[in-house]
């Protein structure tokens, strides 16, 4: 599909829908679902969100009447915001080769879908998911426009980032329009921290490795440290960009070993670096400027693999 017109057609032409977010949803994934469930919902569909066991409690409350666990029979399987089956929630294996309709906005998407829509140009899947509710003709209410504004508010770091465009600035003013109360919303995600994240903050930079004159800085974050300083999922919402909000730093690595026996790396990036194309070399994808992958073994390991790649691509 090339056009959210495509799109939308599509899914007036079907009934029943389950809609899939990825493992660890962050606010794109869960904003984007819940604001798709809804409008489906409003057009007289029958949709419910897959009751991703790693949804945090920030995002719960808005989640409730919409989650399923069971599949109907007939559903049309749909999923937001996934670049990849590999990113399939961890009890949801299954839907792989199951997939109708990918709706993202990642150009690294792997086309696992049957079909897809795939707007590269928007900041946040949010942004895209708005336009087809329009194209649908759903009357959007205040929670969906509230989910739409945490989706592409979350994506962009409060419309701090490089992928902040024109159109995501209209996107969040219809939002507005539409009844969003963004004050709360904008405190809850950007200003607030509890302590143990300001504590586990200080331990990250206690330990951080920079390489080149500054520009790369590398922090691993076991998970001893979480369980030890009690950090909930929610306290670690953008704590993947935390390198990156050093001065001097332009390539922000953050490894995790969150499951056993891989390490999880996100990488943030300025402008003249590619996040997506390091991560691509270890398997994984994302966007220029933020992307992901995973290595078997340690934490160790993990950055001592995306170093072999930072030297290849003579970033170091």
């Amino acid at each position: 599909m090339k056009t959210v017109n495509e799109a939308a057609l599509w899914l007036q032409s079907h009934d029943t829908y389950v809609i899939l977010t990825h493992c660890r949803p962050d606010g794109d994934a869960v904003g984007s679902a819940i604001s798709l469930c809804l409008g489906l919902r409003s057009i007289g569909k029958t949709a419910y969100i897959w009751k991703n066991p790693q949804f945090t409690p920030r995002y719960l409350p808005r989640l409730q009447g919409l989650v399923i666990d069971t599949v109907p029979e007939h559903a049309t399987i749909i999923s937001v915001d996934m670049a990849t089956e590999g990113l399939l929630p961890i009890n949801g294996k299954d839907f792989a080769g199951k997939i109708l309709l990918s709706l993202d906005h990642h150009p690294s998407n792997t086309g696992y879908a049957q079909h897809s829509l795939v707007l590269a140009q928007c900041a946040g899947c949010g942004e895209l998911i708005w336009d087809l509710l329009e194209e649908l003709g759903v009357a959007i209410t205040k929670e969906m426009a509230e989910a739409i504004y945490i989706a592409i508010s979350t994506d962009t770091g409060c419309f701090r980032f490089s992928n902040t465009t024109a159109h995501t600035f209209m996107t969040a003013a219809k939002a507005v329009e539409h009844g969003a109360d963004i004050a709360p919303i904008n405190r809850e995600l950007f200003e607030i921290k509890s302590k143990g994240r300001l504590r586990l903050e200080s331990r990250i930079m206690a330990n951080m490795e920079f390489y080149a004159d500054g520009k790369v800085a590398i922090a691993c974050l076991p998970q001893t440290w979480v369980e030890e300083l009690e950090v909930t999922e929610d306290d670690l919402d953008s704590i993947s960009g935390f390198p990156r909000t050093i001065d001097g730093v332009q390539v922000g690595i953050m490894v995790r070993d969150s499951e056993p026996g891989k390490a999880k790396l996100s990488v943030r990036t300025a402008n003249g670096y590619d996040a997506s194309a390091y991560c691509s070399k270890l398997g994984g994808g994302g966007h220029k400027a933020a992307a992901g992958c995973a290595v078997a073994g340690t934490l160790e390991d993990g950055k001592k693999a995306i170093l072999e790649v930072l030297k290849q691509e003579q970033v170091i």
